[in-house]
């Protein structure tokens, strides 16, 4: 059966992300796909003039992170609603003799943040009061994340990363429909600082038209003081003063922060999870995240099935990702937090035992009744299940230059631009509601409570694929929440099952796990199976306008080749 109504709070944000698409139409940029000969490289984005500015680095001679620190540093600018030097990331990077990193620039919580730190009165805030303020502000990790990986990847000097946003916030850019959209749809939070109001707002409350050009001097002048004096120009001195005044006085839900908790972020290099999947190997991000243990299990519990045969128009095939989804999800929620607070049993959830005993859980005709968290090797019993709100405020973006280098980077500012808080044209994340409100569960601690310093667990999921050769076959990732392993997946199971090519398989509709069924896209291959995934056992079985956006590169016979999702306004741009 279908029903278009969610009444599974631990799921309202795909309500909220259904809600969002209606405002969103379809993107009216046509540079989705483009060939790459094999030597410049490419950048895939989710807007045109930040793929625009990882091209030019890339033309300039810089590397894959290179041009990625400039992606990220455009989105900022062009993307507002998403990402930006308030907010933080993910990065994963590779090279063709199979090395891989991954750095986390996660936002922290201040010193002074605590289990009940989102408690009022002896009781629970609900997650949309939550948000906007400075309850909600986590210490910005992405400049951190940028300056550790320049420092091991870079080839250009820092301040040439800059150039490009610095003229996009200076020479102003105009405003698309998905931005105008979210402006529209995050009025509340969008509209809260009076200088966000100033840049995309009229005089009466009302967010700007499409087309219109918006210039942000204030943010090139942070900019270039932060190309001109580095890093620390952010953590320290008058910009650390301004956020933490921000946050302390804010209007709504002021908290403390101090200049001390902005000066001792940093971000970390931590260990890749990697594993293999029928011929190739995936690489993707370890904790604080989950999304990279959720698509390597997805893929380990689904090795047993031919999904060649099967196909993507099989019903089965995709009931069979979503039991496995399901088994993810729950290991991911009982689990997965921040590895310096919690035993995350990381080894255990991707022993190949492990998975095998999870996918043999899974009917090829039949849904599972229940799907519990396992009993992973090194799990613990002090902790309890989580019921978390995921970030939907985030992008994607992957560069590959003419050495073969590829960085694939998840940003995010949380919600949309994320606490409503502005500082020198740029907002403050909301990351700190990511974290479990209700810090307990039957008397056990969550492995994703609030704690001092800790960073909140992301569902983010930026990964490279290695063919069997050692060379990269694909570099992707997705922004959407709690959807986006499950983007990543249906990306990966496309390209190397069913053998679509990036953008084909990033098109397909996503199958998302509720806690009483399953949601699949509305309006996308995956509708017309609904009666036979209900046939399955599933309690309920909902079509969703889901607001969903990846973007990957990948390698064929003719050199690099990007793909950017036609929902959103991406491109691909090569030098």
């Amino acid at each position: 059966m279908t029903d278009s109504s969610l009444r599974a709070p631990r799921f309202a944000l795909l309500a909220a992300l259904a809600a969002a698409a209606s405002l969103a139409p379809a993107a009216t940029t046509q540079a989705s796909t483009v060939p790459i000969r094999p030597k410049p490289g490419a950048v895939s984005a989710a807007d045109p003039r930040a793929a625009a500015a990882g091209a030019e680095i890339l033309r300039a001679g810089g590397s894959a992170t290179d041009a990625a620190i400039a992606t990220m540093l455009a989105l900022g600018i062009v993307e507002p609603q998403s990402s930006g030097i308030g907010g933080g990331g993910f990065l994963v990077t590779g090279d063709e003799t199979g090395h891989v990193d991954t750095f986390d620039g996660r936002e922290a919580a201040p010193a002074k943040a605590g289990p009940q730190w989102f408690w009022r009165d002896g009781r629970p805030l609900d997650h949309n009061a939550a948000v906007p303020g400075g309850l909600s502000v986590g210490v910005p990790g992405n400049l951190s994340l940028a300056a550790l990986a320049h420092e091991r990847h870079g080839r250009l000097p820092w301040a040439t990363l800059f150039g490009p946003a610095i003229r996009l916030a200076r020479d102003g850019f105009a405003i698309p429909p998905r931005l105008r959209s979210s402006l529209e749809l995050f009025h509340d939070v969008a509209a809260l600082d009076p200088a966000a109001r100033a840049l995309f707002f009229d005089a009466a409350g009302t967010p700007l038209p499409v087309g219109t050009v918006v210039r942000n001097p204030a943010l090139a002048t942070a900019l270039e003081r932060i190309a001109h004096d580095g890093p620390k120009a952010f953590y320290s001195g008058a910009n650390a003063v301004a956020i933490a005044r921000h946050v302390s006085t804010s209007p709504v839900n002021p908290a403390p922060m101090t200049t001390a908790d902005i000066a001792s972020y940093h971000a970390r290099a931590l260990p890749p999870v990697c594993a293999p999947y029928r011929e190739w190997k995936i690489c993707s991000m370890g904790p604080p995240s989950a999304g990279g243990i959720i698509v390597l299990q997805v893929l380990g519990m689904l090795e047993r099935f031919d999904m060649k045969t099967l196909g993507p128009a099989s019903p089965e095939a995709w009931h069979l990702i979503a039991d496995a989804e399901r088994l993810a999800f729950a290991d991911r929620d009982r689990f997965v937090g921040d590895p310096g607070f919690v035993p995350v049993p990381t080894p255990g959830l991707l022993d190949h035992d492990y998975i095998a005993a999870r996918s043999a859980l899974i009917s090829r005709d039949k849904a599972l009744p229940e799907a519990p968290a396992g009993n992973p090797v090194g799990m613990t019993s002090v902790l309890g299940m989580g019921t978390p709100v995921e970030e939907h405020g985030t992008t994607h973006f992957v560069t590959v230059d003419a050495r073969g280098n590829v960085a694939s980077y998840t940003s995010t500012v949380e919600s949309g631009f994320g606490s409503g808080l502005m500082v020198d044209g740029y907002f403050l994340n909301n990351e700190l509601t990511d974290f479990n409100i209700v810090p307990d569960r039957d008397g056990k601690p969550t492995a994703n409570r609030v704690e001092a310093g800790k960073r909140p667990r992301s569902s983010m999921s930026p990964v490279i694929v290695y063919d069997r050769a050692g060379h990269v076959r694909l570099a992707g990732g997705a922004a959407g929440g709690a959807t986006i392993p499950t983007q990543v997946i249906r990306m990966l199971v496309g390209t190397l099952d069913w053998g679509m090519d990036a953008r084909s398989a990033i098109t397909m509709g996503v199958i998302m796990p509720m806690p009483d069924g399953i949601a699949v896209e509305a309006g996308s291959n995956l509708e017309p199976m609904i009666p036979a995934l209900a046939a399955m056992g599933y309690g309920r079985v909902v079509a969703l306008p889901l607001r969903l956006k990846a973007n990957a590169v990948e390698r064929t016979a003719s050199g690099w080749r990007g793909a950017a999702d036609p929902r959103s306004e991406g491109a691909t741009v090569s030098p």
